[in-house]
Order: structure tokens, then sequence, then C-alpha cells
């Protein structure tokens, strides 16, 4: 695949490629001069030279009455590219809401072994809201996804500023660690001692995710706004009943 080929697959084609190409290789020069090279009509060049200054791969500089085609550093579509990948993926959560909204069905996406849950536990960061609420299962997080990718995680969720309201089986905690407290946004309750939270469930916007026990090994996304509601209400009523870690602690409980 030669380099027009390549171009084209990111809109630069036709007699747009023709008029970068000659405005690459003559660095800067008249307008007419760049029309030339690329073997266009004047005329037409400067129909296509604002769609290249758009993408700020040139500039046109008036000059003594004189238009002139100045070429920018090629590394800057890189770049560029890479803030495009970057924009677009920090708002596709919120597309892809209103496209499965449209749509109007329920979307569920299931992923197995260990890269599965991985991508079902990071998928929990792209939260609008800024709140998570979550059943957790520290015993069966600890084997999967294991404590080094849930540090990591629970670095990113802080950074992006997301809370964490969490509900936990204290004897499921099996380490003294992710308490209550502002440094890690995350307030901490656990259930009453005969319920027992064997599995991990996240609830955010309209979204509910599913992390399995090492045994079964798998991920799953439901993305429903009424599913979500739903357990969003049970959540409520389960964390009413619940206790404060602090409460727990001073009363001779887990972390």
């Amino acid at each position: 695949m030669d380099m027009e080929d390549k171009l084209a697959k990111i809109g630069i084609t036709g007699k747009l490629f023709k008029l970068y190409l000659a405005a690459v290789e003559l660095g800067e020069a008249p307008v007419q001069e760049v029309a030339a090279r690329a073997g266009l009509a004047r005329t037409t060049a400067y129909d296509v030279l604002p769609r290249l200054e758009q993408e700020e791969l040139i500039r046109i500089e008036e000059r003594a009455g004189r238009r002139y085609v100045v070429a920018e550093d090629p590394v800057g579509m890189l770049q560029r590219l890479e803030l495009r990948r970057q924009v677009i993926s920090d708002v596709m959560p919120q597309i892809r809401s209103l496209y499965n909204r449209a749509k109007g069905k329920p979307q569920i996406r299931f992923y197995e072994g260990e890269d599965g849950i991985n991508t079902v536990l990071w998928d929990t960061l792209t939260c609008q809201s800024k709140t998570l609420c979550g059943f957790l299962s520290m015993n069966e997080l600890i084997e999967t996804p294991g404590l080094k990718e849930m540090d990591v995680y629970i670095a990113e969720r802080v950074k992006r500023g997301i809370a964490l309201k969490v509900l936990r089986s204290r004897n499921k905690d099996v380490e003294k660690i992710w308490p209550s407290g502002h440094t890690q946004m995350r307030e901490l309750r656990y259930t009453p001692e005969p319920i027992t939270l064997g599995i991990t469930q996240y609830i955010y916007d309209d979204k509910v995710s599913i992390i399995s026990s090492k045994r079964e090994n798998y991920g799953l996304i439901i993305e429903s706004e009424d599913f979500a509601r739903l357990q969003s209400v049970m959540f409520e009523t389960m964390w009413a009943i619940s206790t404060p870690a602090g409460a727990a602690a001073s009363a001779g409980g887990g972390a």
C-alpha cells in the first residue's frame, strides 16, 4: 500500500492529497506554484486549501499582497490523530448510551477469563455520574483480578474523581485493606451477618457490571436503564440496613 492509499484512510485523498503532497515538497510557496506542482488549476486549489488548513496540515499567509502556502510539520498530524482518538474514547460511553437507548434494547456483553474480568472492571471507570455503587467480595477480587490490578485500578479511579459506595460482607474480608476514607474516595458499609456477598457487582449510569469468582471466571456488562435502576434501588435498600465501617470496626469488626 503506497502513501496515497494510506493517507486516503484518514480522508486525505484525491485533490487534497495532491495539494498536500505539493505543499510538503515545496515547504512554502505561493498558491499558484503549489497548484501548478499538484497539477491543479489555481481556482481549484483555492477551493481545496481551506480544508487542509482546517485540518492544520498547512497554513495560509499573506505576504506583500500574495498568498503563500506553508506546510506544517507532518509530526503534528500524528499528534492530532492521537488527540482525536482520546476525545472519541472519552465521549464514547455517552454516544453508545444514546445509541443503545435509541435502539430500545438492553446490551449484554459477556467476557471470559482474566482479560475479560479486567475489561469489565476497567469499564466501570467510564462512569459519567462520578459515583459507583458496588457489592464487592474482597475474597474473590484478591484472587482475580488480583491485588496488583486492583491497586492500579483504585489509583486510577481516584485520579478520575470517581467515588465508591461499597457494600461488603465481613466474612469475605480476608485483608485489612480498602477501608472507608477520603483519600481513596470510598465509603464502606457491611451487610448484616446472614448476608454473604460472594460476587462483585458495580452499578453506574445505565450499566450493571458483574465480576464472578475465579472458579467461574467471567465478567458481564448489562447496559439497560431499567435494570440499572432496579439494581440501584436494591443497593440503596441494602445500604440503609447495613453498618458503616467505622461502627463495625469499633464493635470489633474487620477493616
